[in-house]
């Protein structure tokens, strides 16, 4: 279904793609020793945005489920 989503859906794919970015920012930020204050606030920020991306490409996938059932 992500595939599929990912090839048919504008918005899903805009969503995925800017998901995987902000995973690997965040990876690169765990990935050093010792953050800034300015660093942590970044990480936390992007780890927030994150979620909300996730939760909507869920949401994405439950409509498509809905509609799929319907049929």
């Amino acid at each position: 279904m992500i595939k599929f989503l990912y090839e048919h859906d504008e918005e899903f794919k805009r969503l995925k793609e800017e998901h995987g970015w902000l995973h690997r920012k965040v990876e690169e930020l765990n990935a050093k020793p010792v953050l800034t204050p300015a660093e942590k606030i970044k990480r936390e920020e992007l780890k927030k945005r994150k979620l909300l991306l996730k939760d909507r490409m869920e949401e994405i996938m439950e409509e498509y489920r809905k509609r799929l059932e319907e049929r």
